[in-house]
């Protein structure tokens, strides 16, 4: 049995929810997002409460109830709260600043590294070495913090690299002198 699955997404006051069939739009004071679920399942609005249903007990499995729940879920905290992923910089000369919208990285290369912004994403450059995704759908916030990420992953030897906020990254010994 699917224990998420079964579990009410509550709305919060200031967000609105339409259902129309199997496609869902949930507009907030973050903005406004829309997904199409499968039609394995049927989500009913009972005042402040969404509850997802199986439609036919033998051909959705729990799992597919879970997931429609969570990103339901997921897209009433987006438009109410949003999400926001936090990357920090470590090496020598590893810096990122903000040219308008986009994000200009310094990662030792031998040119500059542009990322530009994506729709409905916001960068924040608090200092140098640390850079804030903010945005609404979490799956696009993940999204590009792991491709600005992919622009320099961290190495295990001196541990240089883009790394998540409280990421540990495994370091290795290296060359043992004799």
């Amino acid at each position: 049995m699917s224990r998420i699955g079964k579990q009410p997404v509550q709305v919060p006051a200031g967000v609105t929810v339409t259902v129309n069939g199997s496609t869902v739009t949930v507009k907030g004071g973050k903005g406004e997002l829309t997904r199409t679920f499968s039609d394995l399942v049927k989500i009913e609005e009972e005042g402040q409460e969404l509850h997802v249903v199986r439609v036919d007990e033998s051909t959705a499995s729990n799992a597919q109830q879970g997931l429609t729940r969570t990103l339901l879920h997921n897209m009433v905290i987006g438009v109410s709260d949003g999400f926001e992923k936090k990357l920090e910089l470590t090496g020598v000369g590893y810096r990122a600043t903000l040219k308008g919208k986009d994000l200009d990285l310094s990662l030792g290369y031998s040119h500059p590294v542009i990322y530009t912004c994506p729709e409905n994403i916001t960068f924040e450059v608090p200092d140098n070495t640390h850079i804030t995704v903010k945005g609404i759908s979490k799956e696009q916030v993940g999204q590009v913090a792991a491709e600005i990420r992919m622009k320099r992953p961290p190495e295990p030897y001196k541990g240089k690299g883009i790394h998540y906020e409280g990421e540990h990254i495994r370091r290795k010994l290296g060359k043992a002198a004799k």
